[in-house]
């Protein structure tokens, strides 16, 4: 077991691998470039899997003539003679190979945390985000004002761009926009980025943490040996706690990004222009313009915090203010973010399919006055009485959808009992265009119908794109004036 240690910032010889026992847990994004990687490095590979189906046997394919060992069908039991677990992001911690591994004294390291130890010494630096709702927007912002910058850089990491393939490959990179999520968080102990945000913290995936102290804990993570600059939310003070408990580099700085107007050590907003007065020369009376409120696309009050955690990291990388301007504009928001689909009888319809939690949704249903709202699904385990309570004002009708929706509905009886409520008791193919057209009923013209369910998708679609699409199409035959069967 020479050799393999679970924390500490130096990355290992990487001939520590070399002839080496690594089973790595899980195929997929990661999953696949983790095996190759470990093969490559010389080590000897066996990947485990719980699921057998034809996805996992195409890839086990694609491996198995690499010399990787591939077992299908059993996640559960650890090879022997493993003498190093690296495991893929959605494998819980009280997964049974996880705990056989810890009484073996095998260590698990995730894919991050081997990317980061793999790192060559002309390795470009980590601009880290993580946070319950915002990182891809915001990685993908901080990318684009990189670019803009003149820098050669790349959104990666849970984006879906293994930091693997991107460590090992060839492309040389002045710095790195990374998206972690709090599951490659908890496996990454040695990480140390240049600087890191955390955007927001509410309660989700609390199923694989086990506690709403233990997920914010694992998102804290991001801040632990940061060089410059701790990027937190000023209206979310969970964040800023974060930061007082991160041990950090000497003279690493507490950076906040707020809606309103920034006090000195703070990025924000001032008669809709983006302002920063923690990287100028005298941030007790100077600040520095970057951009305007339009040019942040959508101009949601989310979006725009999301834009201001993006300059704060790009500043902390001593980029220039004509950039960040430059690289909102040319940022495109990823499909089903707040997407505008289609204004029909003087009612907009907007996707916001990736609201897949109350915190998301409610900063959905912040932006619009007047909203008839498609929501429901799969609650994991979400109350939805604070987020009802908040929008209650706004809404004129709501339509429910899928599994969970009952939860929903009786937190709309006890706190927005006079909004019409339209439940569909259905989950086949039709009952997304059935919804569009019972919101589009209860809309009037200066509404927004907002799908934002705040739940997950799985119940009735394969993903939260597949759900927003039908949303789409449901919204274009609308306004075709054809019916769902006239396609």
């Amino acid at each position: 077991m020479a050799g393999f240690v679970t924390s500490g910032a130096a990355s290992p010889d990487v001939s520590d691998l070399a002839g080496r026992q690594v089973t790595v847990a899980g195929l997929g994004v990661s999953g696949v470039p983790a095996a190759r990687a470990r093969r490559g490095l010389g080590a000897s590979v066996t990947v485990v899997n719980g699921s057998d189906g034809a996805p996992q046997r195409a890839q086990a394919a694609e491996l198995e003539p690499l010399g990787i060992t591939v077992r299908l069908g059993d996640g559960a039991t650890l090879p022997e003679g493993t003498e190093l677990v690296v495991t893929t992001p959605g494998w819980k911690p009280t997964s049974p190979l996880f705990l056989a591994a810890a009484e073996a004294g095998v260590p698990v390291w995730g894919d991050v945390e081997l990317a980061w130890r793999l790192r060559g010494p002309d390795a470009p630096p980590w601009l880290a985000v993580t946070g319950t709702n915002g990182k891809t927007t915001t990685v993908r912002m901080l990318a684009a004002i990189l670019e803009a910058a003149g820098l050669r850089t790349a959104a990666v990491g849970n984006i879906g761009v293994s930091l693997l393939d991107i460590v090992l490959g060839d492309e040389p990179y002045d710095v790195l926009a990374v998206e972690l999520s709090s599951y490659q968080l908890h496996w990454a102990p040695s990480l140390r980025a240049h600087s890191g945000a955390v955007l927001n913290l509410a309660p989700d995936h609390l199923d694989w943490h086990g506690s709403m102290a233990a997920y914010a804990a694992d998102k804290g993570r991001i801040y632990e040996g940061n060089q410059v600059a701790c990027v937190y939310n000023v209206a979310d003070p969970a964040t800023e706690d974060l930061v007082r408990a991160a041990d950090v580099e000497e003279g690493c700085r507490a950076i906040g990004f707020t809606l309103g107007t920034p006090g000195p050590s703070q990025l924000g907003v001032v008669e809709n222009i983006l302002v920063d007065r923690a990287f100028v020369a005298n941030r007790q009376r100077q600040a520095q313009e970057l951009a305007e409120v339009s040019d942040v696309n959508p101009p949601a009050p989310h979006n725009i915090a999301n834009a201001l955690a993006a300059a704060a990291l790009a500043r902390s990388f001593g980029v220039p203010p004509a950039a960040v301007r430059d690289g909102l504009r040319a940022f495109r928001p990823d499909p089903h973010r707040v997407e505008h689909v289609a204004d029909v009888g003087g009612v907009a319809y907007v996707d916001d399919s990736k609201a897949t939690n109350t915190h998301a949704a409610q900063a959905s249903l912040g932006a619009y006055e007047h909203i008839v709202w498609i929501a429901g699904g799969l609650a994991k385990g979400a109350t939805f009485d604070e987020l009802v309570l908040t929008a209650a004002k706004r809404l004129r009708g709501v339509v429910l959808i899928g599994a969970d929706r009952a939860l929903i509905r009786e937190a709309l009886a006890r706190h927005a009992a006079d909004v019409p409520v339209v439940d569909l008791d259905r989950t086949d193919t039709g009952a997304m265009a059935a919804a569009v057209r019972e919101a589009a009923r209860l809309a009037r013209p200066g509404d927004t119908v907002l799908m934002a369910p705040a739940c997950a998708s799985m119940d009735m679609f394969t993903n939260y794109n597949e759900r927003g699409d039908a949303f789409a199409a449901a919204v274009q035959d609308l306004a075709s004036g054809r019916g769902p069967d006239e396609q």
